[in-house]
């Protein structure tokens, strides 16, 4: 039997206790310290299966995998084969500056995310010996009998033995918000849905309420968890939007880079009879010029930047292309607790019996607050009334809420820490209430009975506290219109709280020790309180911003429709319940129904984790970019399948954050749009970078190919290209990633994710920039040679007025609509910094003795100076006028 049962995977809930205890060879006293050592070697920690750790090395071979690298690469064999070392080591320098930036920002961000799981990092308590001790999770073995209480996060799958009106938080594995009361129950139905299974506890589930002592019949990759865990992998993601981007991109780069090249050769050799080798040495050079070298430091630091702004905000970036990925994104599907909500109950109002209504205010479990009736203080009896309340509600309380460090802490059921927090907001704690009532007996709460009750010592009497369902509490009331109370409760549920009725009294009947007491009866009603899970603070904002950008926002939670629809109706996603579908809806629904739903539905509520899946996969399919958040176990397929997966820092398990690129710190939605920010900024600057090279390296080509097919000497060597490309404009793309946002980028829709990076505007942008820069540059090296100037003096100049081309064309480059002229340099300093040394850099290679000799540069006059800077002043007149031209025609 005990080597039967596991071997099979049993229904451990569908086995009676005895057999239980029998296939794991234990009984309820727990194991011998010799035999859980036993235990742990023969079935080894347990822990969850994890990803190996990403080492050092694999980070930085992962730099050398965009596809632009892959040009290079070869362009520097290449290089190398052929003798070319200057050129080869101009590359390998470019190539690790790159893999060195990109390397230490994504090392980084794993040590983010292993320093946000030690903080999970969890304890059980197990008999050993007979005696109570407290182990590591790992250590827990089959067979252990372990002890649970309040505030304990569950180590390894237990079938119950005992319970205490004990309440767990399935919603990790569930997605159920609302905490489910367990027994010790034999179930037989094995197809029971893993809610349902009462007299289980699950691997990653938190105890909410009450007491427990079972044994553990699963652990690490055994348990539910564990299962779910490694199910994860089989799921793969989406490459993010800059990844496919890029790969077109370098696909039509490689393309027109060659033709050039061979263009060029060709030229050389028929026409002008120079040598092969020669004229193969320089197509070389000018394809290595014409590829934007620069771009992949360029992109990684841009990347890197708004990682690290992300960071700033609360945002942990694990792969740095989803830092423009979340950017990308078309929808947010989210969870609604702890994301959209506080994921702390408050009381939100008050209704005495005489129907007065009472706001509170306050968050979460923050006992700062008032209770207020239309913005001014009870009266006298309205106070006394209100302080009867608060001190029915801290004494039928199981829960604790003390001040810490950090704030304010708290252990047991939500719904009791939300009324601790209420009756300190009216000056009752339960400490000082205890102390002059103390408790005798109590009736826990059960989901059949649906109220607690607590006994209390009051002078010569025994005074009852009770809470509970509003139908089952006025049903022990006497002197109450329990129709028409029963419409206030009705008319507060529809506003989206859960109510709760308080009533006290007193009892003739004595309590014996450790026997059950008799349910209360002529009880005195005292009133309704409202309990609700606020919205985070600036969430409403958030969604109206996301929404502004273009994104469509859909919330996805197991809790009821009409809690849903109340949340919903706050943040503008639906005003009534035909606009909310349920699980049980989806159910019916194909993939492509499902698709067709989410252009008009924004709510689904009593959504099941693999329909959650279907939901993210009808996204894809429908043409969203969908980011989507999580954080349970139960998510990590979706967060997995998501083409962005956000997984939620502080309550999130190891297994979503596993599974997701994208960690948020703080749970909050607003800190997900903050993202989306700094993510299209930093596309934005992207795209500035790829016209600053592309322009620059075009307009050299163009240089090139008019001076050969006009039979003129090469207007740059080889040096001179590497130099224009690798050195000035290096400096300056890599200062660009560094430019901060215009301000509207949260104003307009997002990008399509099939869009290229050559849009009609980059296109247009680029072509008037090279077709500027390089005939401009070739008549005035016309015109050097024409006025009796040697070939090398002419380059020198030519060389020269290349890099003002690219000080002056940074400028068109630092906004696609906004004049140059209206962009401060002290906007940027960085990028000020960049530009002023490159420039330096340039004048100092001109008088330099070892630089002039490599380059072949010389000083200059300051007439020739003005006169190259006012020819490469036209670049930015023309740019002006096409940006002038483009805004007006768009705006219209």
């Amino acid at each position: 039997m005990s080597e039967a049962i596991p071997g099979e995977s049993p229904s451990w809930y569908t086995v009676d206790i005895d057999e239980v205890l029998e296939a794991r060879d234990t009984d309820t006293t727990g194991l011998s310290t010799e035999e859980a050592k036993r235990r742990l070697s023969q079935y080894g920690p347990n822990k969850l299966p994890t990803a190996d750790p990403v080492t050092v090395r694999q980070i930085l071979l992962r730099q050398f995998t965009d596809p632009l690298i892959y040009i290079l690469l070869a362009a520097g064999i290449v290089s190398l084969a052929i003798g070319e070392q200057t050129d080869a080591a101009f590359i390998a320098l470019v190539l690790a500056i790159n893999a060195l930036v990109g390397g230490i920002q994504e090392w980084q961000a794993e040590k983010s995310s292993r320093a946000l799981q030690e903080l999970l990092e969890t304890h059980a308590t197990v008999l050993r010996d007979d005696d109570p001790k407290e182990i590591g999770s790992e250590g827990v073995v089959p067979g252990d009998v372990v002890l649970l209480e309040s505030g304990f996060r569950v180590p390894a799958d237990i079938r119950l033995v005992s319970t205490t009106g004990l309440e767990i938080d399935e919603s990790p594995l569930t997605g159920e918000s609302e905490p489910v009361l367990k027994d010790t129950a034999w179930e037989t139905n094995s197809e029971m849905s893993l809610g349902d299974r009462r007299n289980m506890a699950y691997a990653g589930t938190t105890v909410t309420r009450g007491r427990a002592r079972g044994v553990v019949v699963e652990t690490g990759t055994e348990t539910t968890v564990g299962q779910l865990a490694e199910d994860v992998t089989t799921v793969e993601g989406g490459k993010p939007p800059l990844v496919l981007r890029m790969e077109r991109f370098t696909q039509v780069i490689s393309v027109a880079v060659l033709l050039a090249a061979a263009l060029t050769a060709l030229l050389g050799i028929l026409v002008h009879q120079y040598d092969a080798i020669e004229m193969f040495l320089f197509a070389v050079a000018l394809a290595v010029s014409a590829i934007p070298e620069g771009l992949p430091v360029g992109m990684t630091v841009a990347l890197g930047i708004a990682s690290r702004r992300m960071a700033k905000v609360g945002v942990i970036v694990r792969q740095l292309v989803a830092v423009e990925g979340l950017g990308s994104c078309t929808m947010i599907a989210t969870d609604k607790t702890g994301t959209l909500t506080a994921n702390e109950l408050t009381v939100r109002e008050v209704r005495l019996p005489d129907g007065a209504t009472y706001g509170v205010t306050g968050e979460g479990y923050d006992p700062d607050g008032q209770v207020r009736r239309d913005g001014t203080v009870a009266d006298a009896a309205a106070k006394q009334q209100l302080a009867r309340l608060a001190r029915a509600v801290v004494l039928c309380n199981e829960g604790t809420l003390y001040r810490s460090d950090d704030g304010w802490d708290w252990r047991g059921d939500p719904t009791d820490v939300a009324l601790l927090a209420f009756g300190r907001k009216l000056d009752w704690t339960r400490e000082s209430a205890i102390e002059t009532y103390p408790q005798v007996e109590q009736i826990p709460f059960e989901s059949e009975q649906r109220f607690a009750a607590t006994f209390h010592e009051s002078d010569s009497e025994t005074s009852v506290f009770v809470k509970g369902a509003p139908e089952r509490v006025l049903e022990m009331c006497t002197g109450v219109d329990r129709r028409e109370l029963g419409a206030t409760a009705g008319e507060m549920a529809r506003d989206g709280y859960r109510v709760l009725a308080i009533a006290e009294g007193t009892t003739d009947e004595e309590l014996e020790p450790g026997e059950h007491p008799p349910e209360p009866s002529g009880l005195t009603f005292l009133g309704f309180l409202g309990l609700i899970d606020p919205l985070r603070s600036g969430v409403e904002t958030a969604i109206a911003t996301a929404r502004r950008a273009g994104i469509t926002v859909t919330m996805i939670t197991g809790d009821h429709p009409e809690t849903a629809l109340a949340i919903a109706r706050n943040l503008g996603l639906a005003e009534s319940s035909e606009e909310v579908v349920t699980g049980t809806e989806l159910a019916e629904l194909s993939g492509a129904e499902i698709g067709d739903l989410l252009e008009t539905t924004r709510v689904f509520a009593r959504v099941s984790p693999d329909q959650k899946l279907a939901i993210v996969e009808a996204a894809r399919d429908a043409g969203h970019y969908a980011a989507v958040t999580g954080d349970g176990v139960n998510d990590a397929p979706a967060l997995r399948q998501a083409n962005i997966g956000i997984a939620m820092g502080r309550m999130g398990t190891d297994v979503a954050r596993d599974a997701a690129e994208l960690v948020i710190s703080d749970d909050n939605f607003a800190t997900i749009v903050a993202g989306i920010e700094q993510g299209r900024i930093a596309y934005d600057n992207i795209r500035k970078i790829v016209f600053l090279l592309v322009s620059t390296g075009a307009a050299e080509v163009v240089l090139v190919l008019l001076a050969l097919t006009a039979g003129l000497p090469l207007p740059l060597t080889p040096v001179q290209i590497l130099w224009l490309n690798l050195v000035t404009n290096g400096i300056q793309d890599v200062a660009l990633a560094f430019e901060p946002g215009e301000g509207n980028v949260l104003r307009r829709p997002p990008r399509s994710p099939t869009e290229h990076i050559f849009n009609r505007l980059m296109t247009e942008r680029t072509l008037i920039a090279a077709l500027v820069m390089g005939p401009l540059a070739f008549g005035v090296f016309v015109w050097l040679l024409e006025s009796g100037l040697s070939e090398t003096a002419a380059r020198n100049q030519i060389l020269l007025l290349m890099v003002l081309f690219e000080i002056v064309n940074i400028g068109n480059a630092r906004s696609e609509t906004v004049s140059l002229f209206r962009l401060s340099p002290l906007r940027s300093p960085i990028l000020l910094l960049g530009t002023v040394s490159a420039f330096l850099l340039h004048v100092g290679a001109m008088y330099l003795p070892q630089i002039q000799l490599v380059l072949e540069t010389e000083p200059v006059s300051v007439t020739r100076w003005l006169g190259l800077l006012a020819v490469a002043i036209t670049v930015a007149v023309a740019i002006e006028v096409h940006k002038l031209l483009w805004v007006s025609r768009f705006s219209e």
